[in-house]
């Protein structure tokens, strides 16, 4: 009797996987923050390679950080049928509504990167408040422990958050720390070299800034270097460009790497276990970070 119940219970799994898609063929749909970063474009990269052996259709949008446009994405998304939709919110509140629109369609609905309010049925995401701790601790200990220190913050979601927060945490445990400066760079390169460039001159003793992002760190090492004065830079990402600054000896000495290619693999693959009617799926997987400087930055790459 078990083994019928086995073997019923495995025809209906496939059968379920088999008629699935509307067409006969897999529809994935991703919705990207943005697609101006180097960090989502080899995010794209991994999920169309994975798509392609998987003779899938992917659709692909880029909210612009305009939560409206993604809600409206996600909403042509479904018209088109897709069965699995792939979200990174440009606010993780406010895509709730598109969240619930793709569940009450019958989509499978996985947070990359970033989470989702709503009933996602799993996130993905780095370890962002382990990377901001790290980052925070690996400057202060190269610092010995002693001087001022600002952060260089960004857009105000979830990870943005918690990068901050590990940061702070760092920080209080070096007592000559001092946090003199917190001002938004908004994750971006030119913006962010106009805002450290009034935190050298508001802060003369200024010794070391953490930037949120490898994007806003390369505006804050342009202001550095043009000021010419000694301020290390720490950093999350792990950006190609950042990492060749760092090889070569730059004041940007280091940035905790995430593994973008590896979010969207594993978020997939949570995503097709549900679609293949897996019935125990993590409702959350972390993907651990790791440090990169001088020591292995010539090796390492997304």
């Amino acid at each position: 009797m078990k083994s019928l119940l086995k073997t019923v219970s495995a025809a209906a799994m496939c059968v379920a996987a088999t008629t699935a898609f509307a067409d006969g063929k897999l529809k994935i749909g991703m919705t990207f923050q943005e697609m101006n970063n180097p960090y989502f474009v080899s995010m794209q990269e991994a999920l169309q390679q994975a798509a392609d052996q998987l003779g899938a259709d992917l659709v692909i949008t880029d909210a612009g950080h305009d939560v409206a446009k993604q809600i409206s994405d996600v909403e042509d998304m479904l018209q088109q049928n897709i069965d699995i939709l792939l979200v990174n919110p440009t606010d993780s509140a406010g895509i709730e509504t598109a969240v619930k629109m793709a569940k009450d369609a019958g989509v499978i609905v996985v947070a990359v990167d970033a989470n989702a309010n709503g009933p996602v049925d799993t996130f993905v995401g780095s370890k962002n408040r382990d990377a901001g701790y790290m980052s925070c601790k690996y400057m202060s200990e190269k610092m010995g422990g002693e001087g001022e220190v600002a952060i260089l913050d960004g857009i105000p979601v979830v990870p943005i958050l918690q990068r901050v927060e590990g940061c702070k945490a760092a920080f209080e445990e070096f007592p000559g720390i001092k946090m003199v400066d917190m001002q938004n760079g908004r994750q971006d390169r030119s913006v962010a070299l106009g805002v450290v460039e009034n935190m050298i001159q508001a802060h003369p003793n200024l010794k070391g800034i953490f930037s949120v992002n490898d994007g806003g760190a390369m505006g804050a090492l342009a202001a550095i270097q043009g000021s010419g004065r000694d301020i290390v830079l720490t950093s999350v990402d792990g950006a190609p460009e950042a990492v060749a600054a760092i090889a070569q000896g730059t004041p940007f000495i280091e940035s905790t790497a995430q593994f973008p290619r590896d979010q969207v693999r594993v978020g997939l693959g949570m995503a097709l276990a549900q679609l293949w009617g897996a019935r125990v799926v993590p409702a959350e997987v972390p993907i651990d970070v790791m440090i990169v400087d001088a020591e292995n930055a010539e090796g390492f790459s997304w």
